[in-house]
């Protein structure tokens, strides 16, 4: 080989061994976006502009759905990997695009937007009128319900809004990656994603990598996403946020959710659906081992709900009820929608899990929110970190003891006393009926010496309190009637199931070495770790032997 030739070879084997290298040097992370992130937050911020014609612009949204993503231009089709990417379109309130790129071992591309990805139908507009514009968001598809058919399984499209679902799941409630002053009156603000890395899958690969930077008026922020389909799909989610400004609330792991109306608030207007939302109630774990059920209302006010929680174990918003007679809907499926449960990595401090519930006459808006809030908010500039993980599920009992007894549901209703003749008339109160199950009741005797614990603030008296054992569920439903004083006022009621423990007389001391002690029974050990936030209504006198009071290891609702 002549002296120039092999030259020129070993220059180009020199570069080519230098990319390797830098290859197995270089990767893309969480600290990448942060810096970004962090540069941001000293910015002055910058809102977004719209690129967006008149005719996608001011779109209905039967329109907008005429648009449709070709499946065979989807990312990564036809190659070798389980994973596939499909895009959004802008249109409507959808008016600004999303950078999104793809994160290689060596680079980092931009997926750039191109229209022949998609079928506008009958649709009219001049073609140059997209040659500018981006994708709105994207979707995530995965063969998830059988081996030969990609579904939807992840989607990203609006503000910070993302909503998943696992095996046999449909669409149902959001996440989002941040929330800032909802429910004040100076208004929510909405941080939004503005750009996404999606780190491409290999062959083998059961999970897929998002990061995603988000900015607004006062915040910014690097987000590591991992989505890991499966019967329960879970999102694990770190978090690094800066703030530009002060805020007056800060939502960390905001969901946001829609009820209309269900059990415990039946619809005001004939319908052939006993129920329709997406959540009945807010489920919370509190640090101390405490469970707590607050079931979601459509209230005539808004109306917010603060829960005192230090260091949170869990908390989410539930569809607990699997049954399709629960729904009647054979369009929607609400019965198939999931529950989202949200688990907390390291300790959060103190700080409040805040419900909020907004009215509305119809379900196209989702107004139920839920967020947890810290004590102490970060001072501008000043980074904070939260790890958790989310779970889509419909079987949230698997994040509940064998020992614990939760509510299956609460029922409302006109109160009422049966007369001499056997007809029921009201008398001025509202009654609940609270069905409580799990494996710690069904497990019990139904004679068990199992008692309700029940307070209640001084907007109301309370007329009955009855508990009994219900057959039909293995559980208990306890009946709760009372009149509340001022009705534009909300009543603030605790309840809970105890149990009567016996306590074993004191045996006289010997001299002999003492035997082991007796380890408690597991079910009597997490009823001993189970707080009580309330003191007990007045109950009779017991009449068996002396009894100590501890809880049956159930939810307070």
């Amino acid at each position: 080989m002549p002296a120039s030739r092999l030259r020129k070879a070993l220059i180009a084997g020199s570069a080519l061994m230098c990319l390797l290298g830098s290859g197995q040097l270089w990767a893309f992370n969480l600290d990448d976006v942060a810096a970004k992130a962090k540069d941001l937050a000293g910015q002055k911020y910058e809102a977004p502009k719209s690129n967006l014609p008149a005719v996608f612009r001011d779109m209905k949204f039967a329109d907008y759905q005429k648009i449709h993503f070709r499946a065979e231009k989807a990312e990564w089709a036809g190659e070798k990997t389980p994973f596939e990417l499909s895009f959004y379109h802008q249109g409507m309130h959808f008016d600004t695009p999303v950078k999104i790129n793809e994160v290689t071992a060596t680079t980092v591309e931009e997926i750039k937007y191109d229209p022949s990805r998609f079928d506008f139908g009958d649709l009219q507009f001049d073609a140059k009128a997209t040659e500018k514009l981006g994708y709105a968001g994207f979707r995530v598809l995965y063969p998830i319900n059988k081996a030969d058919k990609q579904d939807e399984i992840m989607t990203l499209l609006g503000a910070s809004y993302f909503r998943v679902v696992g095996k046999g799941q449909v669409y149902g409630l959001s996440a989002r990656g941040l929330a800032i002053d909802t429910a004040l009156p100076s208004g929510e603000e909405f941080p939004r994603f503005t750009e996404f890395w999606v780190e491409r899958p290999s062959a083998n690969d059961k999970h897929l990598v998002i990061y995603a930077l988000l900015d607004s008026p006062r915040s910014t922020g690097a987000y590591k996403l991992i989505l890991r389909p499966g019967s329960d799909t879970i999102v694990d989610v770190q978090s690094k946020v800066f703030l530009r400004d002060h805020v007056s609330r800060l939502g960390i792991a905001p969901l946001t959710s829609m009820y209309l109306f269900g059990s415990n608030q039946p619809s005001r207007v004939p319908n052939y659906r006993p129920s329709l939302h997406d959540s009945e109630g807010l489920s919370i774990h509190a640090g101390n081992g405490e469970w707590l059920w607050r079931p979601l209302n459509n209230p005539k006010h808004l109306a917010v709900s603060n829960f005192s929680v230090e260091n949170p174990r869990g908390f989410g918003l539930l569809q607990r009820n699997r049954a399709f007679s629960f729904f009647e809907d054979l369009d929607d499926n609400y019965q198939k929608r999931p529950s989202t449960w949200i688990e907390p990595k390291g300790d959060w401090g103190k700080g409040t899990v805040d419900l909020v519930e907004i009215p509305t006459a119809d379900e196209t808006n989702d107004n139920i929110v839920a967020f947890w809030s810290p004590e102490k908010l970060p001072e501008p500039g000043t980074p904070i970190d939260y790890e958790y993980r989310l779970h889509w599920t419909m079987d949230e009992s698997e994040f509940h003891s064998p020992d614990l007894g939760w509510v299956k549901q609460t029922l409302r209703s006109t109160g009422d006393v049966k007369q001499s003749n056997l007809i029921r008339q009201p008398d001025g109160s509202v009654a609940f009926l609270v069905d409580f199950e799990g494996p710690a009741l069904a497990k019990l005797p139904e004679d068990t010496a199992v008692r309700s614990q029940v307070s209640l603030d001084d907007n109301a008296e309370l007329v009955e309190n009855n508990l009994r054992y219900n057959p039909e569920i293995k559980g208990w439903r306890l009946t709760l009637r009372m009149k509340v004083k001022d009705p534009g006022k909300a009543v603030e009621m605790r309840a809970a199931l105890v149990r009567d423990v016996p306590v074993e007389a004191a045996k006289p001391e010997k001299q002999e070495e003492p035997k082991k002690q007796e380890k408690p029974a597991k079910h009597d050990k997490a009823a001993a770790k189970t707080a009580k936030a309330e003191q007990p209504a007045e109950q009779p006198a017991a009449e068996a032997a002396p009894t100590t009071e501890a809880p049956a290891t159930t939810e307070q609702v």
